[in-house]
């Protein structure tokens, strides 16, 4: 059995594989299927068939009756943060924090993430990396600094701090930034887009990982918003905005943000209106379970904890809320530093209030919408992008099999070449 593509010089992919003999869940149905084989052409899937496909020259990839499905998609991750007290990035240079980036992306891999969106931190360094092949990673969707306002989410200073410190010697100073006004905001926004960025990260409520901001404060005002999202729409982008309340999320929805980040405290009106507006969720429960469970441990103070009690109340009612008014919720983990093990344990804790088929959309179909990606990622489509898990058994009948470290994956196939096989 041949398992590897064909390459040439200059990295360029040819030949093509067949992969035989497997059941297909394709997230577009309801169901596994089987009697279908599907074939590789270079970095695309060039075909899906329940008849035999005829080709001479392609590589024959027997699945052994394994599950096949496209490769997952984590909406809000942070590559860079490898603390999960995050001052503790301060004292770290940004090469070092780029070796810790290399080691989280590979591992993110390793569980089947084929594409990740960072919500904060990951530049179009990393990126390129990743794309010219000098690292192993998931493909990466990125919003280089997240921008909030003084005091807020992004402020991570000491009191006793007077200004920010520079970004070539303070990890954390370069994944987060400061704007005040509209001005500001408009500049910070088009500065992240200078750099090659895929949205803009906006805060608006307070958060479970920043020192001194109540969940419930109010951050950034609406014309501040509007001037962001007004940049972005310009530039070809959009805004996603972390907000925790309904009264944040309101405040969101009414500026024009497209996604809502987080959201655990959402209400009835707030998700008809976001549903009204047509926005998405990007849910990551498993980050609050991971806080309670460790975080002391890695330094995190009474206070931040005791913020991570009130958003965990509302997680699961915040899916049965998002699934009621129709809003799309996105497959997210968000862990910092050493928690980032548990990214793959979202599939189940959110099993308590979702069918698996919908946890599993939520990682294919709905994070390439929300990524502007539909037909190209989380799809097994004819021309969609040769991103492929080959699973040890049917995911819909058992969720942890997508769980752990990649245990249950025998192939994760990563733009039509094999990033892992273990196939028998």
């Amino acid at each position: 059995m041949q398992t590897q593509a064909v390459r040439q010089s200059g990295d360029q992919l040819l030949g093509q594989m067949l992969f035989k003999n497997f059941v297909m869940l394709d997230p577009e149905r309801d169901e596994v299927l089987e009697g279908f084989n599907l074939l590789v052409e270079g970095d695309r899937i060039r075909e899906v068939s329940e008849r035999p496909i005829r080709t001479d020259d392609a590589a024959v990839i027997d699945c052994g009756g394994r599950t096949l499905m496209p490769g997952l998609i984590d909406s809000h991750v942070h590559v860079v943060l490898s603390e999960v007290f995050l001052r503790n990035l301060e004292n770290m240079p940004i090469t070092l924090m780029t070796a810790n980036a290399m080691v989280a992306m590979q591992s993110m891999l390793d569980r089947g993430f084929t594409s990740v969106r960072d919500t904060g931190g990951a530049d179009w360094g990393l990126r390129t990396a990743v794309e010219e092949g000098l690292i192993a990673g998931p493909r990466l969707f990125i919003s280089g600094r997240a921008i909030g306002p003084t005091g807020g989410h992004s402020d991570s200073r000491r009191r006793t701090d007077a200004g920010a410190r520079c970004i070539c010697c303070d990890a954390l100073a370069f994944s987060m930034c400061l704007a005040d006004g509209e001005a500001e905001v408009r500049k910070a926004a088009r500065e992240q887009m200078r750099q090659g960025c895929d949205h803009i990260k906006i805060m608006m409520s307070g958060g479970v990982a920043s020192p001194y901001d109540p969940l419930d404060s109010l951050q950034f005002s609406m014309r501040e918003v509007e001037a962001a999202v007004a940049e972005a729409k310009a530039f070809g982008r959009y805004v996603c905005a972390h907000a925790y309340s309904a009264e944040a999320i309101t405040r969101a929805a009414r500026g024009g943000v497209r996604c809502v980040e987080h959201g655990n405290l959402i209400d009835e009106p707030a998700a008809a209106l976001m549903a009204e507006k047509g926005m998405f969720m990007v849910a990551n429960l498993v980050a609050y379970y991971a806080i309670r469970e460790r975080a002391a441990e890695f330094g995190m103070t009474a206070d931040m904890l005791e913020k991570n009690d009130v958003v965990i109340e509302g997680g699961l009612r915040s899916l049965e809320i998002c699934k009621r008014a129709g809003v799309p919720v996105a497959y997210g983990s968000d862990l910092l530093g050493a928690l980032q093990v548990d990214q793959s344990r979202e599939f189940v804790i959110r099993s308590q209030v979702l069918p698996p088929i919908d946890i599993i959309r939520s990682a294919t179909t709905i994070g390439a919408r929300l990524l502007r990606q539909e037909g190209r990622l989380g799809c097994l489509r004819p021309d969609a992008v040769a991103d492929l898990l080959v699973v040890d058994g049917n995911p819909l009948e058992n969720l942890e099999l997508l769980a752990g470290q990649g245990q249950h994956l025998s192939a994760i196939v990563k733009d039509g070449v094999f990033h892992k096989c273990a196939l028998h």
